[in-house]
């Protein structure tokens, strides 16, 4: 594929004749690696030196291959972004939350890139959707906190962290992050005056937590890694050099964060690893006081807690590691002897195996349940006063509920998102005594969309040893299904998370051109409970890549889709699972697209001075052990290049990256374009301005999309 005679990161040739430019090929200087008895050789190691020049030629020389390649679709790229702004409401409002005597809410405006973050007095007696309903246009009472416009000026790329109004509704902490590498700048802003503090607390990570004195607030710290490993405790109004040192934790596996109890009664110091928890507790009306342990660490078990009365409610898996139940203690002894199981029944034809507690939400009456029954999300709510459990109804089989904005703990309502397939993001408000749930918002999809157009289902894959892995698949309902069309199948697959079934507006440009877009809740994802978590991580890795082929495989045999027609994408993690199933079954996709992938995946998680590996070693283990060495060696994509005919690829990286290397992509593409028997297009795009999550702007986080979109359907002939 490549032209061994091109010098390194050199441009496409101008003075080419008619034909595909040639792409960049780096250096190769080859460095060996010898761990229990096997060699590697990296010849692109290199690539991760920043202050090389060469470096960033390569990945400059890299874009411009790219823009070249995908040149004549730059008409349709246009269009695409045309078309997914035009279903975006681009002046809007969000659900207003009340807080006190305060309705809180954000808005957008058309042409700008950030919200505007607002607030309004609100009567006591308002209802929820009375609340909802307030007029977007009526500024008279409007007081505008912070708006990210005006903060971000000019720059490339700007982000917010901390963002945290006191309990008195009179401060707001906030900051920014101007590059993308997750370090932020942070103030205080006297509400009141909407004038900053001349304090600035410069390098800190997000999170934070005000005490009840309204003048103290904890923040965070990261380490040399970006590990977020210290709390210190500021005082509005002075020196940040004079802030005092709260908490620090030495284990370079544990993130440390920190919040305020939803009764206020306490901050929340929290400690954890992927396997095991830790929370500190501080009175909120004391933030002088030494923090004390809820719970000690105990290695595998993990916990959260929030207060309730005068006890503590903590979601643990202690005593079961592979499932999650509601513990009560009290509040002047939790120490793990004295939790005590709360009972909360079963719903009728739940199998245990598959259902989790994930999250919970404490009330002064009530006590929330946000769980995972058989691949799917629920709530369900239990009475203090009688214990009695009663579900919150979804109308749509296939579909997701999540938590919303509930900050009053003293409240008879519950707030909930809701979505599926089909289904836009909707904002639900139910009635915890009597049941009734009132619609307050639904995401508006301007254009002619019409949710009956489309159909969504689960189908399920058989792995090789047998597994089960649900699919969730959207579809016109005049997609023919005598033959098989183009289809989008999606892929994460790590650290316990879900790729729910939701609705995406950007979706319909390739809905309404025939495509099928699948979701596989592989292996490694959180979808069916805690053990199908554990049955995808460490040695076990490998299903998540085995299901993935399963889900590509029926696909293609139930007729959905062919492998002429069959893309395949994922992003971090997902790009990893992206990766090693093109090693393992490249006959099965056109095309992929891998977002920022972990795709050198052995070689970081070798070297514990790179951002985040020792805390990552509890998802994927430390290759420095025989076992996951040879387990990490036979799946690494960037490790496992081989002669074979691969299917065309674009991979996307920031330059900014904390979390996965830039290199990382950019050694695989080269690895891919070098050993690759086909003659398909492997494309790399570098953000030269931004971090793992792309660019910060909504107007250039479509154009990312547009070009993303626009690659898919070249690379399947569908551009006309």
């Amino acid at each position: 594929m490549t032209d061994p005679t091109r010098q390194p990161s050199d441009p496409a040739d101008p003075d080419r004749d008619a034909g595909p430019p040639s792409p960049p090929v780096a250096e190769r200087r080859p460095v060996e690696r010898t761990l229990f008895g096997d060699t590697v050789v990296d010849a692109l190691g290199w690539l991760r030196d920043r202050d090389d020049p060469a470096v960033l030629a390569h990945l400059e020389a890299e874009n411009v291959y790219t823009e070249a390649v995908l040149a004549s679709v730059a008409e349709l790229r246009r269009s695409l972004y045309d078309e997914l702004k035009s279903r975006i409401k681009e002046t809007d409002l969000s659900v207003p939350v009340r807080k006190d005597g305060w309705a809180y809410y954000s808005r957008t405006v058309e042409g700008l890139d950030y919200g505007i973050h607002c607030r309004r007095p609100v009567s006591p007696e308002a209802t929820p959707a009375e609340i909802a309903a307030l007029d977007p246009d009526d500024r008279a009472d409007e007081v505008v906190l912070l708006d990210e416009n005006t903060e971000a000026g000019d720059d490339e790329f700007f982000d917010i962290g901390p963002y945290d109004v006191s309990p008195d509704h009179r401060w707001l902490f906030w900051g920014w992050d101007r590059t993308g590498d997750e370090r932020y700048t942070a103030m205080v802003r006297d509400l009141g005056t909407g004038r900053d503090g001349t304090e600035r607390l410069t390098g800190i990570s997000p999170g934070s937590a005000w005490a009840l004195d309204n003048r103290t607030l904890f923040y965070l710290r990261p380490d040399a890694t970006n590990r977020p490993y210290q709390v210190w405790r500021h005082v509005v109004g002075t020196d940040p050099a004079d802030d005092a040192l709260v908490f620090t934790e030495p284990d370079e596996r544990y993130f440390v964060g920190v919040g305020l109890d939803k009764d206020h009664s306490y901050v929340h110091i929290s400690a954890s690893s992927k396997v095991t928890d830790e929370v500190w507790i501080i009175p909120a009306d004391n933030p002088t006081a030494k923090p004390r342990p809820l719970a000690s660490r105990r290695e595998g078990v993990e916990y959260s807690a929030a207060h309730h009365g005068n006890q503590f409610v903590i979601l643990t898996n202690d005593g079961d590691p592979d499932r999650f139940r509601v513990m009560v203690t009290p509040d002047d002894d939790t120490s793990a002897p004295a939790w005590q199981p709360l009972d909360i029944p079963p719903a009728p034809g739940d199998d245990p195996d598959s259902v989790i507690i994930s999250d919970f939400d404490v009330a002064e009456d009530h006590l929330v349940l946000f769980e995972r029954a058989n691949g799917t999300t629920r709530i369900r709510v239990r009475r203090w006063a009688d214990g009695s459990v009663v579900p919150i109804e979804q109308p749509e089989e296939v579909s997701t509920v999540w938590p919303g904005a509930n900050p009053d703990y003293r409240t008879g309502t519950l707030r909930y998102g809701y979505s599926s397939m089909v289904t836009p993001a909707s904002v639900f408000s139910v009635d915890l005594a009597t049941g009734e749930r009132t619609l307050l918002k639904q995401q508006e999809v301007l254009g002619d969309f019409d949710p009956e157009r489309y159909r969504t289902e689960r189908l399920w894959a058989t792995a090789d040893d047998g597994a089960r892995v649900p699919i969730s698949i959207v579809a016109r309902r005049d997609r023919p299904a005598d033959e098989p069309g183009p289809c989008l199948l999606y892929v994460y697959g790590a650290y316990e998370a879900s790729m729910d079934p939701t609705f995406s507006s950007g979706r319909l440009s390739l809905l309404d051109r025939g495509f099928a877009f699948a979701i596989a809740h592989v292996r490694g994802g959180g979808e069916m409970g805690r053990r199908w978590y554990l049955g995808g991580k460490l040695e076990a890795k490998a299903n998540t890549f085995g299901d993935t082929v399963a889900c590509a495989r029926h696909l293609i045999d139930a007729g959905v889709t062919s492998p002429d027609r069959l893309v395949v994408r994922g992003g971090s993690a997902g790009g990893l699972t992206v990766g090693a199933v093109l090693n393992q079954a490249p006959e099965l996709f056109a095309a992929a697209v891998a977002e920022v992938p972990f795709v050198d995946a052995l070689n970081s998680m070798l070297d514990a001075t790179l951002p985040l590996t020792v805390t990552e070693w509890d998802e994927w283990g430390n290759p420095a052990t025989e076992p996951i060495y040879r387990a990490m060696r036979a799946y690494a994509p960037y490790e496992n290049v081989a002669p074979c005919s691969y299917p065309s690829v674009l991979a996307t990286a920031g330059l900014n990256d904390t979390r996965v290397g830039y290199w990382e992509p950019a050694k695989w593409v080269q690895e891919l374009r070098r050993l690759s028997t086909g003659d398909q297009p492997v494309l790399l795009w570098t953000d030269l301005g931004a971090g793992h999550g792309g660019p910060s702007g909504r107007y250039d986080a479509l154009r990312e999309e547009a070009r993303v979109l626009a690659y898919i359907l070249w690379v399947l002939g569908l551009t006309t």
